[in-house]
């Protein structure tokens, strides 16, 4: 594989450093959490994008997609992270948007993807219950036909983001007969504003508020809302998961993060010298390097199979497995480098009762914070011990 950068993509990357330079929100620029952010905020660069053309780069040029090939595409992620941008939400570009526009019908594509393209219509994902989160197939909440609508009832959990979203799409059984349990599943759209949805708040270990429980009684749902072929959601299930295992892997936002931690670990010190010299922690830093550089070899290489027409395979498992766990190093060792001024501080001033402000660096104030939500990275998009299994299948043919 040849690494080295062509004059053509050097002048790409030029062109979307500017663009980012000169159109991103300045006071988004490295913003730590969600928590953090108004709805608004979190949709800004998304709508910027779309107006450019630009927010669904691995998308088919004919739904709207750039047309960039694997390497712009990889330039255009470094240079999101060297900036900290806050990328397009996945819930409609990267995981709704491709079951659409692969298996929905032209009106569906026609009434949904410019919205997700654009920014301006929010979206989340109804797949995971109380009783049915790695064992997705095992899923309760029924899809029940009546004339032309379907009537929903059950409960889903683990909604991010639901108290903003407009639009969701579920898993509902539709078949509660089937002879083996992937069976009878059908992927349904879902207008959040229909009565008998409610949303209600789960309170994260970081005292943050980014996942709900959605529960659904007698939502009635358009018929036209179904996409693809009844009974047969689990194999849209499956594409979509595909991914977003592949996004999940985040490898240019580890790498700015590594550049982070070495800054941190400069500035701090241990024994009367730098932590960055400390033996130990010097040697935990470089194998997180070498763990991500050869993550970044595999995202290279399966970006070139999906330009090649190759969608995103087991592979994506792969990416998934050790991108959160880079991830989760990572915020262990930056907690670890800010020590004490890690200690995190749950809510507003106002709501600890104190008029005091957190002690020590800027850079230490979310390092908690991030670390304790990071913990969910190795669980969400199928649990890493799921993906572990997969591999094992469907790789090794074991």
């Amino acid at each position: 594989m040849n690494l080295e950068f062509t004059p053509e993509e050097n002048a790409f990357r030029e062109e979307v450093r500017t663009f980012i330079e000169e159109n991103h929100p300045k006071h988004l620029e490295g913003m730590g959490n969600r928590e953090d952010m108004s709805p608004e905020d979190m949709t800004a660069w998304h709508k910027i994008l779309g107006k450019k053309g630009w927010s669904a780069p691995a998308w088919p040029v004919e739904y709207g997609g750039t047309g960039w090939d694997a390497t712009q595409r990889y330039i255009w992620s470094e240079e999101n992270a060297r900036v900290g941008t806050f990328m397009p939400l996945p819930f409609g570009v990267s995981m709704v948007g491709p079951v659409i526009y692969t298996f929905g019908n032209e009106e569906q594509k026609k009434q949904h993807l410019p919205g997700i393209l654009s920014g301006d219509v929010w979206w989340c994902q109804g797949y995971s219950e109380p009783g049915a989160g790695s064992d997705l197939a095992s899923l309760k909440t029924t899809a029940v036909r009546d004339g032309d609508h379907y009537v929903i009832n059950g409960q889903k959990t683990w909604t991010t983001l639901a108290q903003h979203a407009d639009w969701g799409f579920f898993l509902c059984r539709t078949d509660p007969d089937a002879a083996k349990p992937q069976q009878g599943i059908s992927f349904i759209l879902v207008d959040m504003k229909t009565p008998g949805i409610e949303v209600k708040p789960i309170k994260l270990i970081d005292g943050g508020y980014e996942v709900n429980e959605t529960w659904l009684t007698d939502v009635r749902v358009p018929v036209e809302n179904l996409v693809g072929v009844e009974n047969q959601g689990w194999t849209y299930a499956k594409f979509l998961l595909a991914h977003e295992r592949s996004g999940i892997a985040g490898v240019a936002r580890s790498k700015r993060g590594v550049e982070k931690l070495r800054e941190i670990a400069a500035s701090e010190t241990q024994n009367g010298a730098p932590l960055i010299k400390d033996f130990d922690f010097a040697r935990k830093v470089s194998q997180l390097e070498i763990d991500l550089a050869a993550l970044e070899i595999t995202e290279l290489r399966t970006l070139a199979g999906e330009q090649a027409g190759k969608g995103p395979g087991p592979e994506s498992s792969i990416l998934k497995i050790k991108g959160t766990e880079i991830q989760q190093r990572l915020t262990e060792l930056t907690l670890e480098a800010v020590g004490s001024y890690g200690t995190p501080m749950y809510g507003s001033i106002a709501d600890i009762g104190s008029n005091e402000y957190p002690i020590g660096p800027d850079y230490a104030q979310h390092s908690a914070a991030t670390y304790f939500n990071m913990r969910k990275t190795s669980i969400y998009g199928g649990s890493n011990e799921i993906q572990r299994n997969i591999i094992t299948k469907m790789i090794l043919g074991l």
